[in-house]
């Protein structure tokens, strides 16, 4: 992907907002206690729609609002309820609109949305009320996992141990930009990153880092939030499989990864014998099921029989991450963890 370069002030404490000096980026805010205006319209909401005007015709839906700079916005609407959560697919309804005020007015091809305090009101094209939205924030079911007896605990906001040349706020978070300094072959992982508010900045600029996986396989952090959910979005094996939903939230607010990966296997000859395989989970929802890739992504280093690091990618964004751990599959298991003996394709490790 093309390497995106600013200069942010203030990047070893993130509690306030940073300036890019690249002016097509504009501001990157970092702290969602010192945002723009447009920031508290930014979000999910979900609600009804009716069809026509009795209530019989209404169904559930779903919309993402996204903000995209100087009082403009962007919009996704979607029947069945938001992603993951009554949407798993399907047609995707777009709006565009302005902020007034305090007043979002979106327009789409056959209804309009009036967002205001918190609450949408969807209207048709003949000015008839046919539904009603309130915002809310989703949490991941999986944020604040504690690590299993036997994991490997690899950030925990008290230290860098575990991490080459890592860099920590003062907050005790971890800065992309480093690797872990051990090398693991077969294991489970749970990370929890926040992506900062880039407004006015898209496509690869707006929040990208990554986890790249034996340095080999990257996982997308982007913010990605409302749109389709590409090959080179957030949840994406970059450039070689999308996710099967876009599970990404707003930036701003916390995410989490759940990672089940088994390298790939080679002879006594060097010749590979069997793909890696991979699973995701995006804030608990899976995106991938037991995906073979049948080489490495973009940037990432030769497959081969070795184990080698996984990197937290720097990509010129302040993206910031907690809670990470692993469990390790490739030693033995001294307290009976049956999260060792799931195949790629079981749940994600639950909170407790």
């Amino acid at each position: 992907m093309p390497r995106y370069t600013c200069c942010l002030l203030l990047l070893s404490c993130l509690s306030t907002v940073a300036l890019a000096a690249d002016e097509k980026d504009g501001p990157v805010y970092t702290d969602p206690a010192m945002t723009d205006a447009d920031y508290a319209l930014q979000g999910e909401y979900r609600g009804y729609q009716r069809s026509q005007s009795s209530d019989r015709s209404s169904r559930s839906v779903g919309l993402q609002v996204i903000a995209q700079g100087n009082g403009t916005f962007s919009a996704t609407k979607y029947y069945g309820g938001l992603p993951g959560e009554g949407w798993y697919g399907g047609e995707r309804f777009l709006l565009q609109g302005e902020r007034s005020g305090d007043l979002l007015r979106l327009s789409g091809d056959v209804y309009d949305i009036e967002i205001l305090d918190g609450t949408g009101r969807i209207l048709a094209k003949d000015g008839r009320e046919a539904g009603f939205l309130q915002k809310i924030e989703r949490v991941s079911p999986t944020m604040g996992a504690r690590p299993p007896a036997g994991s490997v605990v690899l950030f925990d906001g008290s230290n860098t141990d575990h991490f080459k040349n890592a860099k920590m706020t003062a907050d005790g978070l971890l800065l992309a930009g480093t690797e872990t300094s051990h090398a693991y072959a077969d294991f489970r992982l749970h990370a929890e990153f926040r992506i900062p508010y880039k407004p006015l900045a898209r496509g690869q600029g707006r929040g990208n880092s990554g986890f790249y996986l034996q340095s080999r396989y990257e996982v997308q952090v982007l913010d990605s939030f409302g749109l389709e959910g590409v090959e080179n979005e957030c949840g994406s094996l970059y450039k070689l499989r999308r996710p099967d939903i876009n599970m990404c939230l707003p930036p701003l607010q916390w995410q989490s990864y759940d990672i089940d990966f088994s390298p790939a296997k080679f002879d006594a000859e060097g010749n590979k014998v069997r793909d890696m395989q991979i699973s995701i989970w995006h804030n608990g929802v899976r995106i991938h099921n037991s995906l073979k890739l049948p080489s490495k992504t973009g940037a990432g280093k030769p497959e081969g029989p070795e184990p080698l690091p996984t990197k937290l990618q720097d990509h010129g964004n302040p993206v910031v991450y907690r809670n990470i751990w692993l469990i390790d599959r490739t030693q033995p298991d001294p307290v009976g963890n049956a999260w060792l003996k799931l195949p790629p394709s079981g749940p994600p490790i639950p909170i407790r």
